[in-house]
């Protein structure tokens, strides 16, 4: 029987709650989606004013978990952390949001030494990848999903980290199939890290990313972005199938693909990178 998880929620709630009047810190053992939670309790019962209150709610466990595009994303106990943060949001613009909040849960997680690429790099829009002696791998991803009630614009951030391989013929954060690289795991990086641990590193700061986003935009996170894009001069191919180079972000968290057409930006479009080392070998690339 896998030993129960020490969660630190009264850390968390002494590290947050003064900047986020009102946060709650909340842990369940099981559920199908904690995004899919947080929605339900917003849009609560007709006619009944919705649940806004700033809360964090980690599953131990998901049944239905759900990444960008409706890709489902498993979870087991200690192997994976999912949790969702939801709270009332009023940036003017919201363009950006998850590449905000990749940036911080790889700096979190590995902060850049200064030297060459870091270990934990971003794939547009909403993936973490680490770098291993095997190639890149998929550590962690993000869905930010919002709803409204009365002018009011609520945002729920969800963020799935793998932590340690599972035992054979348990399910790992992603479906078989599903991504365009294999699963990586968090203790490759920081051996002996266990899921509380990674909570407690990840969420305080991306508190602090997500009101300052909230206040400047996108714009004062691009650079930082740009120091961790594992896309920037590499071939990729958009959903319509059209090749190219990408190029970096934007201001505006756009990302830029240099194509036979000229530079474009893409801002919604899911792409996947193209198993080459040279873009200038694929039809219709572009150097940047």
């Amino acid at each position: 029987m896998t030993p129960p998880i020490r969660w630190p929620a009264e850390a968390l709630w002494q590290a947050i709650a003064p900047r986020l009047p009102g946060f709650t810190v909340e842990v369940l053992a099981e559920i199908d989606s904690s995004n899919s939670e947080l929605m339900r309790r917003f849009k609560g019962r007709p006619g009944a004013p919705p649940q806004t209150e700033p809360l964090l709610l980690v599953a131990e466990q998901q049944s239905a978990g759900r990444g960008r595009l409706g890709r489902s994303w498993q979870s087991r106990r200690g192997d994976s952390l999912t949790f969702s943060l939801g709270l009332l949001l009023q940036p003017a613009d919201w363009s950006g949001l998850s590449l905000a909040v990749g940036i911080s849960v790889a700096e979190s997680l590995a902060p850049g030494t200064g030297h060459g690429m870091p270990r934990i790099g971003l794939k547009w829009p909403n993936d973490l990848w680490l770098s291993t002696p095997q190639g890149e791998r998929k550590l962690a991803g993000i869905l930010v999903e919002t709803a409204s009630w009365e002018g009011l614009r609520y945002v729920v951030i969800g963020v799935g980290v793998n932590i340690g391989q599972p035992m054979p013929g348990a399910p790992s954060g992603t479906t078989p199939g599903a991504a365009a690289v294999p699963p990586g795991w968090l203790q490759d990086l920081a051996p002996g890290i266990d899921a509380a641990e990674a909570l407690l590193r990840i969420v305080p700061p991306l508190v602090q990313a997500v009101q300052s986003f909230e206040q400047f935009g996108f714009a004062p996170f691009q650079a930082r972005f740009a120091a961790r894009d594992v896309l920037a001069g590499r071939a990729v191919q958009l959903s319509d199938g059209s090749q190219g180079t990408a190029c970096g972000v934007g201001e505006n968290g756009a990302l830029l693909v240099h194509t036979a057409a000229g530079m474009i930006e893409i801002t919604s479009s899911e792409i996947s990178v193209r198993p080459i080392a040279a873009a200038a070998t694929v039809k219709g690339a572009r150097p940047c």
